[in-house]
């Protein structure tokens, strides 16, 4: 191969090169301009957590079972939001909002007997959560999940399914 051919064939791959960078880095540019302009929508899910000391018995468990008597547990329940991050904002919700929504819910269970609350006659850890999310889901209506520990290692998790 004669050097003239080494020449054009080195010019001919350079100017490919030359162009095939400036499609992509222009590309690029678009793709950075259009990010700012209209951001990608993040989905995100955020938590608050509570915690209310309550006591309770269940009334429909059979006679000699321990939760029939009188008890009580510190609760830690766990409020889950789902939503878009805001882009002028950056975040899905102000969790001093979320808590301001949730703390009269708590305040209803706390330092009483939940059996007294209307709707909570049998209070398993089960209808608890169900009774909280019928209680916020009219003012959240992003919720996504009531996390409910009755212990450190038992609790339940509600959807609204």
């Amino acid at each position: 191969m004669s050097s003239l051919s080494h020449h054009t064939l080195f010019t001919t791959s350079f100017s490919l090169l030359s162009s095939l960078f400036f499609l992509l880095s222009s590309f690029f540019s678009l793709f950075l301009l259009s990010a700012y302009l209209c951001p990608l929508s993040l989905s995100m899910l955020l938590f608050k957590e509570f915690t209310f000391d309550a006591a309770h018995f269940l009334p429909n468990v059979p006679v000699g079972h321990k939760c029939r008597e009188m008890h009580g547990h510190t609760y830690r329940l766990r409020i889950w939001i789902e939503d878009q991050l805001d882009p002028q904002l950056g975040w899905v919700m102000d969790f001093a909002d979320l808590k301001a929504v949730v703390k009269p819910v708590v305040e209803q269970l706390d330092h009483k007997c939940m059996n007294n609350v209307p709707g909570l006659e049998n209070p398993t850890c089960e209808r608890i959560a169900v009774w909280i999310w019928d209680q916020l889901r009219p003012s959240l209506p992003k919720m996504a999940k009531v996390e409910l520990h009755e212990t450190p290692t038992s609790g339940v998790i509600y959807e609204g399914k």
